[in-house]
């Protein structure tokens, strides 16, 4: 689908949010892909905590659209948005579209955007690499390397000690990198981070808002620790070539999220860390991870064949 003339009529787009930061991340950037195809007026709103649920909707209670320009399209993400979509379609119209696997059936929304590793299925379904971002490229600086240091998951076995070794490797080839942690990053390695590279490290909690999307942007390369998922398709999305600071995995079958990097190792957009200190180039992957794009696309082809828009 081309991009629209400026002066059709806008979609309207209600944005749930349950207050979640990488879920408001996800819509966000879907919202701003649908934006570079067609005219859009987004409105905000927040549903935690308003307890919309099954008798809300057989009772046809949306409150929060009150008032408010009817929708063209519902779109939320997270698990605490999945009744609220369902009820604000029931009472305003509209289509509804939900981020990753629901928790209720997949065939009560209009679109179901889900990453591979969710194994969903069916006609209404958008599989992704990955869940949805918004972070775009940028003019990247010649040299500018970024460390990504996430923390304690399920699905790694988090060590300190193998951490700062590949870190301090990382840092030996580029001096000038600059380092991030997490909220899941241990207080030791921190306080570690803090003492060995006090000029380059950036505590999580002293960045201010929009930081690291700056960062990703400009950046050449991205070293991230295996645990932090969603760090590495935002590098991915933001035209890095990305690196994996490598963890060790529990002794049991690999699960969904650990499969899709998996994916993305054997497909060569990403580079392990013992891959590239025997050698392997870090490159960015060909083609560019534009996945909110992509799904706009579809999105937006569905939306102006129900308006008889050509």
């Amino acid at each position: 689908m081309s991009v629209s003339d400026s002066t059709q009529r806008p979609w309207v787009v209600w944005r749930l949010t349950d207050g979640k930061p990488g879920h408001e991340s996800q819509s966000l950037g879907l919202v701003q892909a649908l934006q570079r195809l067609h005219p859009v007026l987004c409105e905000d709103m927040p549903v935690a905590g308003l307890g919309l649920g099954p008798l809300s909707w057989v009772g046809g209670r949306f409150p929060p659209g009150v008032g408010k320009p009817a929708p063209d399209l519902i779109l939320g993400a997270g698990h605490g948005t999945h009744w609220p979509l369902l009820c604000a379609r029931r009472v305003h119209g509209g289509r509804a579209l939900a981020l990753m696997k629901p928790s209720l059936p997949g065939a009560w929304f209009d679109w179901v955007v889900a990453p591979a590793h969710d194994e969903m299925r069916g006609d209404q379904v958008i599989v992704t690499q990955g869940v949805l971002n918004a972070m775009q490229p940028g003019r990247k600086r010649q040299g500018r390397v970024l460390v990504l240091v996430g923390g304690v998951s399920k699905h790694f076995i988090w060590d300190d000690a193998r951490v700062m070794a590949q870190i301090d490797a990382i840092l030996a080839a580029f001096p000038q990198a600059a380092i991030t942690d997490s909220r899941r990053t241990p207080e030791a390695l921190r306080n570690e981070l803090a003492a060995r590279y006090a000029d380059f490290y950036h505590p999580w909690n002293d960045c201010p808002p929009g930081w690291l999307a700056n960062e990703l942007a400009v950046a050449e390369s991205v070293w991230v620790s295996e645990d932090s998922v969603s760090m590495i398709y935002e590098s991915l999305t933001a035209g890095c070539a990305v690196g994996l600071i490598g963890l060790q995995r529990p002794d049991k079958a690999a699960g969904r999220l650990v499969r899709g990097i998996e994916t993305l190792v054997q497909a060569g957009q990403v580079v392990r860390f013992d891959d590239w200190h025997a050698g392997r180039i870090l490159r960015p992957a060909e083609p560019p991870l534009r996945e909110a794009d992509r799904v706009a696309r579809q999105v937006a082809a569905g939306l102006a064949a129900r308006q008889g828009v050509a």
